[in-house]
This record gives structure tokens, sequence and C-alpha cells, in this order.
């Protein structure tokens, strides 16, 4: 009894389902005034505004954990990226220094070219093969010989002067003794004023020496050595060497002098051989007269006595 008098007590008010109408039709009418009038903006922007922050931290894990996704994405990608960037790199800098080396070798092939057609004697191009491993030998080997007609003797050039001599020929391969080598000579004259010497290789690749030079010879640093051309071998006005350094001591009567080769000896790949000079005549012999054998009994004598 006292159950069923609890139940009414609760149980007061409209049923459920007058409620269900009673809301939905508030619903239909508020949104209808809405819409028609606007009256709610306000109150939709302040709520809005009020329920932001929580919208903020509902949705900050997720931004969290998408954000740290991406960096370790974007990082992995970036680590991949640099090292393909890396490897590319380092091709294209093989590809500049190829380049370049076939630039500059392409430039001395066109000043070789050139200089092949201001001369008046003939010259041909060969290519450095090999250089000789003993560093104590100036020589190296190119790829003209004796099928090229290639002679001993004959006169290896570059864009600069003189490089070295032909002194051995085989078949397709010759062999080139550099101006440098210390058994070498070559007959100068000097630019500035014609005076005449033999410059000597000192065995170093970058130094040659002027020996029998007197103390007072005219000679200054910077002079430019040519080549004579009154040995018949070398063709007249080629540049061997500079002068760098003058040492005079009264003590000795000559001067020591060392002069730096101007061709470039140990750079350059392509080189010129002079192929043909013109002949000199050839020297004349003494002619003995009749009483050359009296005079060569009597000089016997004196030295007899």
């Amino acid at each position: 009894m006292d159950d069923t008098r609890t139940l009414r007590f609760f149980n007061r008010g409209p049923s459920p389902v007058a409620r269900l109408v009673f809301f939905c039709a508030l619903s239909l009418l508020l949104l209808f005034v809405d819409a028609r009038y606007q009256y709610l903006e306000s109150t939709r922007n302040v709520l809005a505004v009020i329920i932001y922050p929580f919208q903020r931290l509902t949705a900050l894990p997720g931004e969290v954990v998408g954000s740290i996704s991406v960096y370790f994405e974007t990082q992995s990608r970036l680590q991949e990226e640099n090292a393909q960037l890396r490897q590319q790199h380092d091709a294209d800098a093989a590809q500049l220094a190829q380049l370049a080396a076939i630039q500059s070798e392409n430039t001395q092939l066109r000043i070789l070219q050139e200089l092949k057609e201001r001369v008046d004697y003939p010259m041909q191009t060969a290519e450095i093969v090999y250089v000789e491993r003993d560093i104590f030998k100036r020589k190296l080997i190119i790829n003209k010989g004796s099928q090229a007609n290639v002679v001993a003797g004959q006169v290896v050039v570059d864009d600069f002067g003189v490089v070295g001599q032909v002194t051995r020929v085989y078949p397709w391969l010759s062999e080139v003794t550099l101006v440098t080598d210390k058994d070498h000579a070559v007959p100068i004259q000097f630019l500035r004023n014609g005076l005449r010497a033999v410059v000597f290789g000192s065995g170093d690749i970058g130094e040659m020496a002027l020996r029998y030079m007197s103390v007072s010879s005219d000679i200054e640093v910077g002079d430019v050595l040519v080549t004579s051309g009154i040995d018949g071998t070398y063709p007249p006005n080629l540049p061997v060497a500079k002068v760098v350094k003058i040492e005079r001591d009264p003590a000795y009567p000559f001067a020591r002098i060392t002069c730096a080769p101007l061709a470039g000896v140990d750079r350059h790949r392509a080189l010129l051989i002079v192929s043909g000079l013109p002949k000199l005549p050839e020297r004349p012999e003494t002619v003995e007269t009749k009483d050359e054998p009296e005079r060569a009994k009597k000089r016997l004598n004196r030295r007899k006595q």
C-alpha cells in the first residue's frame, strides 16, 4: 500500500510522450524563429566562444599525434633527399671537373692548331702516352714514331715553347728528352740584347741553368731566352726559358744563373713535333795546301822541344 503511494507521488506531471511532443514543437518553433528573424545569432556566438576552448582541448591529442607523425615522415624524407642530392652533387662535381679538363685540352689544341698554321715549317700533333717513372730522368713517350716519319733529333714544342727533343724512335712511339734533363742543352739567344749562350737542364722539372756566363754579362732577372737557330736543330725564336735568379760573386769568374722553362714540360698532354727544318749548308772543310805537312812537322818538333 505504501509503495503504491510512493510511485504515484513521483509519477506526477506530464507523461513522456507529452513532453516529447512539447519539446519537438518548441524546437521547431525556435528553428522557425531563428531562421525567420535570427534572434538567436548572438546567443549562438556566445556559446561558440564558450565552447571553443573545450573543442581545442579535445582536438589537441589528435593534432599532437599528427604533428609527430608528420615530423618523423618529413625527417625521413629529408634525409633521403639529402643523400640523393649529395650523390648527385658528387656526380655533377666529377662531370664538371671532366668538362673543365676537356675545355682546357680543347683550348690548348686550338692554340696548337693556330701555331701550326702560323709557322713556315711543317708540324704534326702528338700525344703523351707514358712518362718516365725514374725521377732522375726527364723523358716521356709520345704516340708518334717512324710510321709517322718521326726522326731522332726533331724538336717537340707546345703552345708556350720548347718541350724537348726526340732522342729515340720506335715504329709507333718515340722517346722525348725534356729540356730540363741534366744531359740536355739548348743553344739560346737573349731576346732583349741578342746575347748568345747555351742553357742546360738541371734535372729538376722546373729549373734550368745558364752556365759559363761571366759576372759582367748583361743579364737581368726576367730576360726571356729563345732558340738561336744556329745549330740546325732548333728553329729560331722559340721560347725556351726565363731568367729567375742571378748570383754574382766577384770571387768566381762565372755567374750562377737559374732559369725556369716556359713550356709546359709537366702540364700538357698534346704536343707538336717539328717535322722538318730547312737544311743548312754543309760546313766547309779546311783545304790543305802543299806546305801543310811541313808546317805540321814543324809544330810537332816545337812541341817536342
